[in-house]
């Protein structure tokens, strides 16, 4: 093959090229063609019916109109959990005024000891703007699957403990998950990340 042959293949292999994009312009601006659709993230969240610390009825619904952080756990968690609440009242407390604006979520994986008595009173070494919800065992199953919480019973030699995801999750003010919501960092930046879903 000559340089002059190849030249003439190498030009008509790009003006086809160019044919064809301009061709799938073209049809992508009449709408013929859809252009390839962003990658979706993934659904956290969802419809839930429980029971607040006050023997109320809470829905996502309710949630609905302020952003809000939600973490599931237990009241006879030995650790995690109070460390989690007791950072996320500093937070709120942080927040001032705006403090209002924001809900915290605590929802059990242990609704077979966590009842609205229990949780009102565990409740009571936190901030008083928490909430916390029970329900029975499927209706936790579903939300926490909705959530993507693991969670299970592991039993010891007289009781039994739990062992679970230890997330919080942000929620923006529709209900639709935003991100995890990082504990590892000054309660002053976390509370300036808060305010920007305000």
């Amino acid at each position: 093959m000559t340089i002059r042959s190849a030249r003439i293949i190498l030009a008509s292999a790009a003006a086809l090229a160019g044919l064809v994009l301009c061709f799938s312009l073209v049809l992508l601006a009449s709408g013929r063609l859809s252009a390839p659709s962003a990658p979706q993230t993934a659904a956290i969240g969802g419809p839930f019916r429980l029971t607040d610390q006050n023997g109320g009825t809470v829905t996502e619904q309710n949630l609905k109109g302020a952003p809000f952080l939600v973490f599931f756990g237990f009241t006879h968690c030995p650790e995690v959990c109070p460390t989690t609440l007791f950072e996320l009242s500093e937070i709120l407390r942080k927040l001032g005024p705006d403090g209002k604006r924001v809900r915290v979520v605590f929802i059990t994986i242990d609704p077979e000891r966590d009842t609205p008595a229990a949780l009102k009173d565990y409740l009571s070494s936190f901030d008083p703007r928490m909430l916390a919800l029970t329900g029975d065992p499927a209706e936790i199953a579903a939300l926490a699957k909705a959530y993507r919480v693991y969670y299970k019973k592991v039993p010891l030699e007289q009781d039994y403990t739990m062992d679970h995801t230890a997330i919080v999750y942000l929620m923006d003010k529709e209900g639709r998950f935003v991100s995890p919501f990082s504990l590892k960092r000054t309660t002053e930046a976390a509370a300036a990340d808060l305010r920007r879903y305000l």
